[in-house]
């Protein structure tokens, strides 16, 4: 792979963040941005208990997903309080996603600000909390409704790597899936999960990698592929916002009506040759994409 560090900025002004960031999908990490919110000194493990420790939640584990899985199935449930009280023993591989806290405690939004000073249409109906216990992983994929994300962890650290939407064809995107064949687990390490026999364009795909902290706020463009390990147990808010052109916003449409509903059937009733199908499919593109 062909990494480079993403762009660290305090703080940043309208016309340098579109001119250098937005309109040419490029990513971000802003320090500065969440240092303003109340959440920022005042979010943590203790306030999500007595707010929310009494919600029934989904958790997934790190398991990659197979030609059965359906798309978002949960692995588990648990209440959230339970959740915090298993993570904060020690390292637990157990995640939350797309968890809309604000629906059971609507007056937490109090304590963060919509950052409109630099994007418009944001999707205010669901800022999304994102929670992982050390060891944790987020396997790579991108999100369904191409939105553009700022994502704003909390407490601990966490890996990021990304990717453009243009390379996902060195990626070994499943064709009808918003998923990667390959797993990135440990992506740096000595016991990286890669298997470059196997999936050998990967050595081309050319990406960004990063560790957020607390109240870093990571602008992750529409498209943008994404693996995130947790280094330590935390939290993330991510607020969404629409693509401005209308191509942009039907081709998210189009995912979720379209692209999901005909993998989900066919997973149902054809699902090895289905997957068969897919990956002989992913090898191929990869081939046509690489040198």
């Amino acid at each position: 792979m062909i990494l480079q560090q993403i762009d660290v900025l305090d703080e940043i002004d309208l016309v340098r963040f579109r001119k250098e960031y937005h309109e040419p999908k490029k990513p971000l990490v802003l320090k500065g941005l969440a240092r303003q919110w109340p959440a920022y000194e005042q979010w943590d493990w203790s306030l999500l208990r007595k707010e929310v420790g009494h919600c029934k939640v989904a958790l997934y584990n790190n398991v990659k997903s197979d030609a059965y899985t359906p798309i978002n199935a949960a692995d588990d449930y648990k209440t959230f309080g339970e959740y915090i009280d298993m993570i904060e023993k020690g390292p637990a591989e157990w995640r939350i996603f797309l968890f809309n806290i604000f629906e059971h405690a609507p007056q937490l939004k109090a304590d963060f600000t919509w950052p409109e000073d630099l994007m418009t249409g944001f999707v205010k109906r669901y800022p999304m909390l994102f929670t992982g216990g050390e060891g944790s992983i987020t396997h790579m994929h991108f999100d369904i409704d191409l939105s553009h994300i700022m994502h704003t962890q909390f407490i601990g650290r966490k890996k990021v790597l990304l990717f453009p939407h243009e390379e996902q064809h060195k990626l070994y995107r499943k064709p009808y899936e918003v998923l990667s064949l390959v797993d990135f687990t440990h992506y740096d390490q000595p016991d990286s999960r890669i298997d470059f026999d196997r999936f050998p364009a990967v050595k081309q795909a050319k990406g960004y990698e990063v560790v957020l902290g607390h109240g870093d706020t990571l602008f992750m463009p529409a498209g943008y592929w994404h693996h995130m390990e947790y280094l330590e147990s935390g939290f993330a808010i991510s607020l969404r916002a629409m693509q401005s052109s209308l191509t942009g916003k039907l081709k998210g449409l189009s995912n979720i009506l379209f692209m999901r509903n005909i993998d989900t059937l066919l997973k149902k009733t054809l699902p090895h040759p289905w997957y068969n199908h897919k990956e002989r499919l992913a090898h191929e593109r990869a081939k046509s994409h690489t040198a």
